[in-house]
């Protein structure tokens, strides 16, 4: 099983899919998609599979709740309100993870996702996901957004995948990811004394969407930039202000 890609569906309380159910929903949201159901055939084992076209996914119901990550729900209160609430009150939850260990991470992302939807979809009970164990969003977004899992670049769901937050240093601003990890290694963190908040996130966002599409692609001393006045210079480092995190740091640069 990926452990990386690897994503929990919290529920009011135990439950298990129907995974012929599942199917069904999962080819009327993917029509492209061929679908099937099967079961492992460990003894005793309660390890249904669904089959997206050529990858298996493991969907595991798990009777009580996920353990409490506080980082976790403060960092996903930022954007959904009601996260704390659900990470208390959930009593159950779903493990979905494609299997094998050799599958690029945009593939599993993909398909994972689509899962997912189609999961939440059949079961009223769900009320957020926790993916990759750095992100949480509430149900209906995941319902929602998971119907592009197959757009191409760049209108795949990466924001169900990637968290981007904000932070101070000095008097520059700056925004740091996590789940891109999973993706490539590294987080990014970009601390800039020009842009906009909003600018900020944009530029963010577009090198996250980048990275997953192409892969570490971008190298230590790299500079990048979208017009020939801009330049962000990139280098591969521990982050001196995310507790040793592993990041391409960014820090931009513009032609007076």
């Amino acid at each position: 099983m990926s452990s990386s890609l690897l994503a929990l569906v919290l529920l009011d309380g135990p439950a298990t899919p129907d995974m012929s159910r599942v199917a069904e929903v999962l080819h009327a949201r993917h029509p492209k998609l061929a679908t099937e159901d099967g079961h492992t055939q460990q003894a005793g084992a309660n390890s249904p599979l669904i089959r997206c076209g050529n990858e298996l996914v493991a969907v595991m119901s798990m009777p009580a709740p996920i353990p409490h990550d506080p980082g976790l729900w403060t960092r996903a209160a930022m954007t959904w309100p009601e996260s704390k609430a659900v990470a208390a009150q959930h009593r159950g939850h779903v493990i979905v993870s494609m299997l094998g260990k050799n599958e690029q991470p945009l593939v599993a992302a993909r398909v994972t996702t689509a899962v997912i939807g189609a999961l939440i979809a059949t079961m009223p009970e769900a009320r957020g996901v926790v993916w990759s164990g750095q992100v949480a969003r509430p149900a209906d977004l995941w319902l929602e957004t998971s119907t592009y899992s197959f757009a191409p670049y760049p209108d795949y769901p990466f924001r169900l995948w990637i968290d981007i937050l904000p932070f101070r240093s000095g008097a520059k601003i700056g925004a740091i990811t996590m789940g891109l990890t999973a993706f490539v290694g590294r987080e990014i963190e970009l601390v800039t004394g020009k842009l906009t908040l909003s600018a900020l996130f944009d530029k963010v966002a577009g090198l996250s969407v980048y990275l997953i599409e192409h892969g570490s692609v971008v190298k230590d001393g790299d500079t990048i930039g979208a017009s020939a006045s801009e330049r962000i210079q990139v280098r591969h480092k521990n982050s001196d202000v995310f507790g040793g995190l592993p990041v391409f740091y960014c820090v931009d640069e513009f032609e007076r």
